[in-house]
């Protein structure tokens, strides 16, 4: 199996420079004085498309020609990496076709541009309807997690960012911090020299990756939807995200619905910040105390901010 190397995110890193927004790094002071440590956030749901999907996306069809593919672009996705994928296209002037396994009332209504076809399938039907896909409309493939060229353009959001290797106020660099993400999709594409801990963050009931760590192979979850964290749902790890987090996950952590719903609040009330349930639960966690306990910075990366409207106005009232 060939993994990606730091050497193709710097690559990455160069081509979507000018194009992906460089997310900044935010002191979450009400964060801190709850765990009597430095609390900082990296809102990539400020992000463009609203997610750090985009990265990933840009960097895969950078490397996509027309010639290559005339059907287009084929993803399937719950609504981010759709985002993302449209909005890269539309770049380079080429069409996308979206799958996406069942309408989320925002995601679909959000625009995918002129070019872009939405196609919205039962659940268990997603997968084998994004393989054929491809081969029918002559269209390339761009996976959210499962390809080469998409995980590399998720490393830069990190290590890219002085901030991230010494954050502002502290008289050290990042080394033997904290980093919590959410997602196993997230964390494969990070590549820091920081030395930094890292941590992701699964939602409750579809801890795929938690059991696979332990098991030491890949575990699917029994179910592929019932949870507000949709964004993060997965039936099983990837092969080569799998690979990549066996060598640099700390550990994974868990949080419920509940908890996901609360970090949502806690971000809107404190730091006026919108993010989704799925790309609330690296705060989630951290407001939990689950992370271990020490005097060092912890950094909080909120992945993705397209949140219903009806959901997020009733888990802000609580």
């Amino acid at each position: 199996m060939n993994l990606p190397d730091f050497g193709e995110v710097l690559q990455a890193a160069d081509r979507i420079r000018g194009e992906a927004v460089r997310t900044p790094l935010i002191y979450a002071r009400a964060a801190s004085e709850k765990l009597k440590r430095p609390v900082y956030v990296k809102p990539e749901c400020l992000q463009r498309t609203g997610s750090f999907k985009f990265r990933g996306a840009f960097n895969c069809i950078s490397q996509i020609t027309a010639a290559e593919a005339p059907g287009g672009v084929v993803a399937v996705s719950s609504g981010n990496h759709a985002q993302g994928v449209a909005a890269a296209a539309k770049i380079f002037g080429l069409s996308a076709k979206i799958v996406m396994p069942q309408p989320r009332r925002l995601k679909v209504r959000s625009p995918l541009g002129r070019r872009s076809l939405l196609l919205t399938v039962p659940p268990m039907i997603a997968t084998p309807s994004w393989r054929r896909s491809p081969k029918k409309s002559g269209g390339s493939l761009c996976p959210p997690m499962t390809t080469p060229g998409s995980l590399p353009g998720r490393g830069p959001w990190g290590w890219k960012s002085p901030m991230m290797l010494k954050p502002p106020g502290l008289k050290s660099p990042l080394c033997s911090r904290l980093l919590v993400v959410a997602g196993w999709w997230q964390v494969s594409g990070w590549r820091s020299p920081s030395g930094a801990k890292i941590y992701a963050v699964e939602p409750e009931g579809f801890d795929d990756t938690k059991r696979s760590l332990a098991a030491g192979e890949r575990l699917s979850n029994t179910q592929l939807s019932g949870s507000i964290c949709d964004a993060i749902l997965t039936p099983i790890p990837g092969e080569l995200t799998f690979a990549l987090n066996q060598n640099q996950l700390a550990d994974v952590l868990i949080v419920s619905d509940v908890q996901a719903g609360q970090a949502v609040a806690h971000c809107f009330k404190s730091l006026k910040l919108v993010v989704e349930p799925g790309g609330a639960v690296a705060m989630a966690a951290v407001l939990q105390g689950q992370v271990p306990t020490g005097d060092g910075a912890i950094i909080v990366v909120l992945s993705g901010g397209n949140v219903d409207e009806g959901m997020f106005a009733e888990l802000v009232r609580g």
